[in-house]
């Protein structure tokens, strides 16, 4: 955290931020200011609200740095994995809450939903950007922008555009990125594909099975060529090492848009020896590459997946009960950094430290169990308790009557 004190212009505003970050990786079953405050000491969460909603700090700045921190603790040479998660919330208010799909429930949900980037090495993985996406019905209705905080400028973008602006963003800050990657609707995106290629960055994006490409006998759908496949198209081969083992599947490379090389496009084709189910991926480099190093990319894709859920698990990214703009984006970057933090301490323990042979390396699920372990929360006597206590009682006695005051009945 000290590399990350120039962006805060108070250093109690920089204390408070260390203390939220030391309260996303403790051991507390919920992650909010009240808890997080309690866990720290502070009388009240006023100090950890208002670091959040009001203080003067660059959190922008501190998006840079940490974009630099995993770059330096992860290796050059990664792999740019996209993709987008959803929060469930309730209510309306809180800013890009609308009913929408999202992965997280596999279902259409009250939710607010993010893009965010993941840098991907043999080292480890951890967040470095992300962007809030705003459905039309929010953009749409400027009042309700306004009260959420949302800068004027900030208009509708599609998530493929946020993903083009957050890859433009890293490239250009000196991300050495040999590959991204990203699912069906960022491999859909013939603007960010396009970007991608304009930039001279291989890329292997998922596409659906009706997606079309130019072929030499015109334009087929991808699940057409693969039908056409003769069996000694396919290769088995491993996408990486899952929990059970190497992933094992077959795998076939199609050229395509064959008329305009270089560059070099490829249809990338996944075949589940168990099931039969295929999957599609859309790819593209400046010169030539062997199918292998496509798998490899395409395997890494799952990596954001793992982030995700490290990032809600163990550092309360999806836990923010904030409602402004500036808010959520000040929660989701400290919370990016807890899992920055305990990324590049695995990384740095693996590489320095190896495990024995009858152990398997530290991984921050276990880093973050030592560092509670170990005692960094100080003691806290009975009065702190009881303070809480009241407090949290007073909060919930006020909370009470505004519900009820809002709906014209009395309280109990």
């Amino acid at each position: 955290m000290s590399r990350l004190a120039p962006r805060f212009s108070r250093v109690e505003s920089w204390r408070r931020a260390c203390d939220l970050v030391a309260g996303l990786m403790s051991d507390l079953p919920r992650k909010n200011c009240w808890t997080i405050a309690e866990h720290a000491g502070h009388v009240s969460p006023d100090g950890l609200q208002h670091l959040l909603a009001r203080a003067s700090w660059d959190q922008d700045g501190v998006r840079d740095d940490l974009r630099d921190y995993v770059l330096a603790g992860l290796g050059d040479g990664g792999i740019i994995v996209v993709d987008e998660t959803g929060d469930l919330k309730k209510g309306t208010r809180t800013v890009g809450v609308q009913r929408q799909y999202t992965g997280t429930a596999g279902r259409i949900e009250n939710a607010q939903v993010a893009v965010y980037l993941t840098y991907a090495t043999d080292a480890g993985h951890a967040f470095i950007d992300r962007e809030l996406y705003l459905p039309r019905c929010w953009t749409d209705d400027r009042q309700r922008m306004t009260v959420a905080g949302v800068p004027d400028d900030v208009g509708f973008t599609s998530k493929p555009q946020l993903a083009k602006r957050m890859i433009a963003r890293a490239i250009d800050s000196g991300v050495a990125a040999a590959w991204v990657t990203g699912d069906e609707v960022y491999g859909a995106s013939t603007d960010l594909r396009a970007e991608l290629e304009k930039r001279q960055l291989r890329y292997v994006l998922a596409v659906a099975c009706d997606h079309q490409v130019a072929t030499g006998a015109g334009k087929l759908r991808a699940d057409q060529i693969a039908k056409q496949l003769p069996a000694k198209a396919w290769q088995r081969l491993s996408a990486g090492a899952g929990a059970k083992g190497p992933r094992w599947y077959a795998w076939a490379m199609v050229d395509i848009d064959t008329a305009d090389q270089p560059p070099h496009r490829w249809l990338l084709i996944r075949r589940n020896h168990s099931t039969g189910e295929l999957a599609y991926y859309r790819c593209h480099a400046p010169h030539p590459v062997p199918l292998g190093e496509l798998v490899t990319v395409a395997g890494r894709r799952w990596t954001v997946e793992e982030s995700f859920q490290a990032g809600k698990g163990l550092c309360g990214l999806d836990e923010h009960q904030v409602r402004t703009w500036i808010s959520w984006q000040r929660w989701t970057i400290l919370a990016m950094t807890a899992h920055a933090f305990l990324t590049v301490l695995a990384a740095h323990e693996r590489s320095t430290r190896p495990a024995p042979d009858e152990m398997i390396p530290l991984t921050c699920n276990e880093i973050k169990h030592l560092i509670n372990a170990l005692g960094t929360r100080p003691p806290r006597g009975p009065s702190h308790c009881l303070h809480w206590s009241a407090w949290r009682r007073r909060r919930q006695h006020h909370s009470r009557l505004c519900h009820y005051r809002r709906r014209g009945a009395e309280p109990p």
